[in-house]
Formats: C-alpha cells, structure tokens, sequence
C-alpha cells in the first residue's frame, strides 16, 4: 500500500474530508431553492429545473476536467474506457439522482427534504451489502439502516410542523434520487479503482450536464431572469458538485462504502441548521419531531461506523 492509500485509509482523514463534503452538500438544499428564487424558476416549472440542474453539472464537469488537467500537465481528454465507466455512473448519478431531486426539493420544505436525504447513506450501504455484496452486511449495519430509515418515518409523520403527508413528486422524487444515489456510490466504489476518480468525476458530470440540460430545454425549460446573483448561485453549486465529489470518489477508490457513507449525517444536520437561517424554516427546524429524527439518523450511522471498536 502506497503512503498516499495509507493515509486515504485513516479514520480521521476519511471522516475530516467526507465532513467537508457533506457540510458543502449540506448548503446545497437551501442554495437551490434561493437560486430558484432569484432566478424565477417555479415550483411547478420542471422543465427549467432540470435546465437549472444541467447547467450546474456541465459547469461542475468542465471544473473537476480543469483541474485534472493542471495536476496532470496535460489536457485530459476522457479516453474509451473512462467513457465506459463514466456512462453507468453518469445515469445513476448526475442524471437519475439530480433529475427527481431537483424536482422534489422544489416541492418539499429544505429541512425536511434535508433529513430524507440522509436516507441515501443506508441505501448505499445495502446495495454495497447485499445487491453488488462488496463487503459483508453485519447485525449492526441493519441496526443502523432501521434506526435511519425511522428517522425518515418520524419526520414525515410529524404533520404539525412539517406539512403532514407524503407527495410523490415532493418526498417521494427524493427518495428515488437517493436509491439513484445508492447506487452510483456502489458504482463509484466499484469503478474508481480502475481508472482515475478525478477523471471518471469529471467526464460523468460534463456527460449528465449536457443530458440534464437537453432534456430541460426540451421539456421547454429555460433560466429566463438570469442575474449576477443566480450566475454566482449555480457557479457556487458547481463549486459543491466539483470539490465535494471528487473528494468523495477519492475516498471511495480506498475504503469500503459503508467507511465512507456513513459519514454522511453531516449532510442532513448542516441542511437543516442552514435551512433555518436562510429559508426561516425555524419552526420546522428546531422542534422536538425534527430532533428525534436527526438523533435517530446519527445513532443508525454511529453504531454502524463502530462496528470495528464495538465488535472485540
């Protein structure tokens, strides 16, 4: 093992950089629904979007294919068989997750849409498990997975301060992005062990950008009310995309997914405290409903991360 898989390895390395990204994905939620503010891009506008989600990711791609190529010294040109991998991970990831989440976070409240998100973790734990059987499923990764999947129970049954009931182009487009989630994760586990993750990051997002983008633009989608401030929004979000998953893959290259995944509760914890401050979500943010279900999430992750510790 070289010294840089070593240190990719460490506990305390892999959960300080799959923090970063979870804390920029974490903005994500209620950065989207400013830019569809500023922008004028309406609840009920789908088309525009998938166009808002297109651009973001051709942008997110054109970054990560930059850097890659300054690292390198040389351009980077995805090659017959990046292409081969990128394409699967392409149809999970950029264009099967981001297609209904895109459409459901328009149609869910940020923080709620925030902890259901988190549900993406145990899914792709699961299929590593039992689906593509990657590693071994433990009595304590389903006690995490449960504990998780109650806390997904416990937010959508909490009418009083959540909007009571589940609509499937609200909760339920999310939760079918997060199973697309799943199962690019596995995919990116998978493949980022055979060619470059940065490359493979790269070429994925330019590909399902462009894909994201025409069909947007074909659904008669467009960014209408384009200002400084919604350019610097989708430029910040392809920021996100770029950094958080490249980073991301990295770690998944050198570490069983359920290492890596488990990490993700700071996604949900970030999303519902930056939710509360910029969207005024306060009352749904801070209340005993919202709580229970954010300790119900961390606990399923925290036994499952410590299985090792736990186990002798």
């Amino acid at each position: 093992m070289t010294q840089k898989q070593n240190t990719l390895t460490k506990t305390d390395i892999v959960a300080l950089l799959a923090c970063v990204c979870c804390i920029l994905w974490g903005s994500a939620i209620p950065v989207i629904k400013t830019g569809y503010r500023l922008m004028q891009v309406d609840s009920a506008d789908t088309a525009s979007q998938i166009v808002f989600a297109g651009v973001r990711f051709t942008l997110a791609g054109i970054l990560v294919l930059i850097f890659a190529s300054i690292k390198e010294r040389k351009v980077m040109i995805p090659d017959r068989e990046i292409l081969k991998y990128a394409v699967p991970v392409c149809l999970a990831q950029t264009v099967g997750q981001y297609f209904f989440f895109y459409i459901g976070v328009a149609h869910t409240s940020g923080v709620k849409g925030a902890i259901i998100t988190g549900l993406g973790n145990f899914i792709a734990i699961l299929l590593s498990c039992l689906a593509f059987r990657s590693e071994r499923m433990t009595g304590r990764k389903i006690a995490g997975c449960v504990l998780g999947f109650a806390g997904v129970v416990v937010i959508n049954l909490m009418g009083n301060s959540l909007d009571m009931g589940f609509k499937l182009t609200g909760e339920g487009f999310i939760l079918i992005a997060q199973l697309s989630y799943g199962i690019s994760t596995v995919l990116i586990n998978l493949f980022s062990r055979k060619v470059s993750p940065v490359v493979l990051s790269g070429t994925q997002f330019t590909m399902g950008g462009i894909v994201l983008t025409l069909i947007g633009v074909g659904m008669g989608g467009h960014l209408g009310n384009v200002t400084a401030g919604g350019v610097a929004i989708i430029f910040y979000l392809a920021m996100v995309s770029a950094v958080a998953y490249t980073l991301w893959s990295v770690l998944l290259a050198w570490n069983d997914v359920s290492k890596v995944a488990i990490f993700g509760f700071v996604n949900p914890l970030c999303s519902v405290i930056l939710s509360a401050l910029m969207l005024g979500e306060v009352k749904q943010a801070f209340n005993i409903g919202s709580l229970i279900a954010l300790i119900l999430v961390c606990t399923g992750i925290y036994i499952v991360n410590c299985k090792k510790k736990m186990s002798r």
